[in-house]
């Protein structure tokens, strides 16, 4: 029998079973709970439980470590492409170079959509948010594709995870050029992944566009860091709408609807609009202070996480690139990045600051790198979805093959009016 722990409570008390993964906290097994002592446990927000058993991503929040299937995040951001990334999270392994090929080939295969899409994109308003036309057209994927809607199916739910990684980026510049009211422009399957998805962004019919390799190289890179998370909110929104047995394109449809919110995939559009409302350098000790202030409800964004206690292992790797992008595109004297390199150093000094570990965090770089690389704010989200598809697929896929698995239903402390006789509305 393995390790147990007590459970007291009145004069009862249970013996409860503890699991131990590779690494990491340990858990104590509740899963019979209810049924041995009629209550459950109450937990806001998830932040002590373990909704499932996982191989994909590991997080040390307080050492400031995150693993892609054992792997550190910056050896995969430093020597691989997110393609590779793709293959390991979804199978489990670096590929071959003979693998690799083939997967590059596949996912390459699969980047056109449907040719009624863009007649369904038309349904929208040419001023509507990008992330509202995404949640649309993702779950509408359904709809175009139902013949890898099966997923009792490996065949079709492997079709289907090609599918989603491929359209993912051809819907997301759809709907970045509706918006701006330019024509769509096709895929090209000579070009690698990021550099395919910034020509299909910023290529027009009437010339030539020529993908600069470290715009692409620094998307690919800013993909790679977002790729996974471990169980963050969009990615639990996905397994638990799979958990129903809800196809694929509507799982990460609502993964869409979930990073959407702005605590959580605008995080670092809204440290972009702080970086501009505090306008200039000799403002910073102003917002700082106002940031030390209890009483007042401004915020320093993209410092500290909800996660990472210690130094957000992304954020350097962050760092490093968006000095690479405006070295590129010959901006010397952004006032944003002055302003960002100001409260980093202040951040990482100052008292306050290192007491709370509110380290900069990746969404402070990553704000100002798109918006260099010509990315309107309302995009930022869009591209974020763009790179956790894949996570997302590998989560969605691990949970159907899960023989564990069992449709979610979190419980709930009742907290609202006693039983009641209805009164009629004579006398009410």
């Amino acid at each position: 029998m393995g390790a147990t722990t007590q459970l007291k409570y009145g004069d009862n008390s249970l013996t409860l079973p503890v699991r131990d993964g590779t690494i990491g906290p340990s858990v104590m097994d509740i899963s019979k709970l209810y049924a041995q002592s009629g209550m459950f446990t109450y937990d806001p927000g998830f932040t002590s439980t373990a909704s499932c058993e996982s191989q994909i991503t590991y997080i040390d929040g307080d050492e400031g470590t995150l693993l892609y299937r054992g792997y550190p995040i910056d050896q995969l951001a430093e020597h691989g492409d997110f393609l590779e990334t793709c293959y390991l999270l979804l199978y489990g392994d670096l590929p071959t170079a003979a693998q690799k090929h083939d997967f590059d080939y596949r996912v390459t295969r699969h980047t056109m959509v449907h040719e009624q899409m863009a007649r369904f994109f038309q349904g929208f308003r040419r001023d509507a948010h990008p992330m509202a036309v995404m949640v649309a057209s993702v779950g509408a994927l359904s709809a175009f594709y139902h013949d890898s809607t099966d997923i009792s199916d490996p065949t079709q739910r492997m079709v289907a995870s090609m599918r989603m990684i491929a359209k993912m980026p051809t819907l997301a510049a759809m709907a970045y050029k509706y918006t701006i009211g330019q024509p769509f422009i096709y895929p090209k399957n000579d070009l690698d992944y990021t550099s395919n998805f910034l020509r299909m962004c910023y290529a027009v019919p009437c010339e030539e566009y020529h993908v600069n390799p470290v715009l692409s190289r620094a998307l690919d890179r800013i993909f790679i860091l977002h790729a996974d998370h471990e169980q963050n909110a969009s990615t639990s929104t996905v397994r638990l709408a799979g958990s129903s047995g809800a196809n694929p394109f509507a799982c990460i449809a609502a993964g869409v609807a979930c990073l959407w919110g702005p605590a959580h995939g605008g995080a670092n559009e809204a440290a972009l609009k702080m970086l501009s409302e505090i306008g200039t350098v000799e403002n910073i000790p102003k917002f700082v202070a106002r940031a030390k202030d209890k009483n007042d409800p401004f915020r320093l964004m993209g410092f500290g996480h909800r996660v990472y206690k210690n130094y957000d292992p992304r954020a350097k790797i962050m760092q490093h690139t968006c000095h690479e992008v405006l070295t590129e595109m010959g901006i010397k004297d952004d006032p944003l990045l002055d302003i960002a390199v100001e409260l980093e150093r202040i951040a990482l000094h100052d008292e306050y600051f290192v007491e709370k570990k509110l380290y900069p965090n990746i969404d402070f770089y990553s704000g100002i790198t798109l918006k260099a690389m010509g990315f309107p704010t309302d995009m930022f989200t869009v591209l974020f979805a763009v790179a956790r598809t894949v996570g997302w697929i590998a989560q969605w896929k691990e949970m159907i093959e899960d023989p564990s698995q069992k449709i979610g239903r979190p419980r709930q402390l009742y907290t609202g009016a006693a039983p009641r006789d209805y009164i009629p509305m004579s006398k009410r």
